[in-house]
């Protein structure tokens, strides 16, 4: 169980990480933990929407993917599919697209690095409403510390994750390096959505994800 100190100075962070989100026209939410997060999210999901997702890690922690394929839902799953790339192409035109942060700013700043593009361009454009499971592990002070901890932190062990083999695996931190399977190919800094009510970003009291 978390300690009851822990639990107040996350719930007091989120409020100010929301509190930015919504500067930024973008809309935050705070679950005190991961059944409330994954009642939310279920929540803003209509039945019979179409929704898929790139990397998500803390998607899967919380037991939304599960739910979705369980559910009345449309949801496409990249690493079941035929064609890969043509199932990663619809995400373009989801309803809803899922995803998590490397990192996130407290002032709502959210920093994501991706190696193919496909996650970090459908949050950038085309899904319809786009919605981050965000532990609050992933909260940073500032913009350049969340820059960092993408770097240092959610790139080194998501290439371990994934069997890389680049120089961050061997010594845990980054080395900005070229080689031909870097992840850290495209950096998105989502610092404020044009279009009211598409991205959502849902805080949650718990350590999810790298």
């Amino acid at each position: 169980m978390m300690d009851h100190n822990v639990f107040k100075r996350n719930e007091l962070l989120a409020k100010k990480v929301i509190k930015g989100l919504d500067t930024r026209n973008m809309t935050g939410y705070y679950a005190a933990d991961q059944e409330e997060a994954l009642k939310l999210a279920l929540s803003m999901i209509p039945e019979g929407s179409t929704v898929t997702m790139g990397g998500g890690q803390s998607v899967i922690e919380i037991g939304l993917v599960s739910a979705l394929k369980n559910g009345n839902y449309n949801f496409i799953d990249r690493n079941e599919a035929e064609d890969r790339r043509a199932a990663m192409l619809q995400a373009y035109d989801a309803d809803v697209f899922l995803a998590s942060c490397n990192a996130v700013s407290e002032d709502g700043e959210l920093v994501n690095i991706d190696g193919n593009g496909n996650r970090v361009s459908a949050i950038a454009y085309g899904p319809k409403k786009v919605i981050f499971i965000v532990g609050m592990n992933k909260v940073c002070s500032d913009l350049d510390t969340a820059i960092k901890r993408a770097r240092n932190v959610a790139a080194p062990i998501n290439n371990q994750r994934i069997g890389g083999n680049n120089p961050c695996v061997k010594a845990g931190s980054c080395f900005n390096c070229k080689s031909p399977d870097t992840i850290c190919c495209e950096f998105l800094i989502t610092r404020y959505s044009r279009h009211t009510g598409r991205i959502n970003v849902i805080l949650v009291n718990d350590t999810l994800g790298f």
